[in-house]
């Protein structure tokens, strides 16, 4: 949540910050969970510093880093096994705008228009993986 309140929160109205509270609650992920989705932590000597999600194996979602620790090596890394246990052709997000440029560096290119869901501004984006790679 600090992650997203820092960085994704300030550029959305209200309701888009309501409705990710609701998203990133534990009975979110719990519903999510048991929907084939695969939700990975990177926790470093007991201490959470990030979370992603892979809905289906081909959609990233939710992948998050503390604050306290970005730019340390944790949201590559946490892509990096996401992108290992995809099962797709083409991997898509649903990408925050400010972490557009993060998703741009790691291969993906943007696949339509800016878009609004439930008060939710996202860029969508996607990604060509190799045969064996994801």
């Amino acid at each position: 949540m600090r992650a997203f309140l820092m960085a994704v929160a300030p550029s959305l109205a209200a309701h888009g910050v309501a409705t990710f509270r609701m998203i990133a609650a534990p009975d979110g992920f719990a519903q999510r969970r048991d929907q084939d989705n695969l939700q990975l932590v990177y926790d470093a000597s007991g201490q959470l510093q990030g979370v992603g999600e892979l809905k289906q194996r081909r959609h990233v979602a939710m992948l998050f880093v503390d604050p306290a620790c970005q730019r340390q090596g944790v949201g590559e890394a946490l892509l990096a096994a996401l992108v290992a246990q995809a099962r797709t052709e083409v991997l898509t997000v649903s990408a925050s705008l400010p972490s557009v440029g993060f998703y741009a560096r790691h291969g993906f290119q943007c696949a339509g228009d800016v878009a609004e869901s439930a008060g939710l501004v996202y860029q969508p984006m996607q990604r060509t993986l190799v045969a064996g790679s994801g």
